[in-house]
């Protein structure tokens, strides 16, 4: 299968297999007004399987929300042809409105705009806590 390579783009790059279309959506690319290729299941000698996501404009990406969802993720920039930057990410230590607090008595069950703030308190397990309430919030694993 032959993909046409990234002009000026990013290349979202050792995705979890099966986890490029939760990115797909998150991050509204189907509003984009460019190229857009997902690729699931490729073969990677590190991992076995792998989604790629390319992306053939250069647009601003929340890094912390796809750390968040897959801290594998290696974010590549491709300026004419070539990786001038390549990104590796992990788990970001604050997340905002990425999840919703659980907590009923959470003041952002009340207070319906206030932003929903998690911060990791447990790197190893992915454990995030509300800012204003402390609810835990495990990331959830697929």
């Amino acid at each position: 299968m032959t993909i046409d390579s990234v002009k000026n783009g990013i290349v979202l790059d050792h995705i979890e297999a099966g986890k490029s279309m939760d990115i797909y959506n998150i991050l509204d690319l189907s509003k984009l007004d460019c190229q857009v290729a997902i690729i699931k299941n490729a073969s990677s000698r590190k991992e076995g399987h792998k989604d790629i996501i390319k992306i053939d404009s250069l647009i601003d990406i929340n890094l912390d929300v796809l750390g968040y969802i897959d801290p594998g993720i290696t974010v590549n920039i491709v300026k004419d042809g070539q990786i001038v930057e390549k990104r590796h990410l992990s788990l970001p230590n604050v997340v905002q409105d990425v999840l919703k607090c659980k907590n009923p008595r959470c003041i952002t069950s009340v207070e319906q705009e206030l932003p929903h703030v998690f911060r990791l308190t447990d790197r190893e397990h992915g454990v995030y806590r509300c800012v204003y309430c402390e609810a835990p919030a495990k990331r959830e694993e697929n």
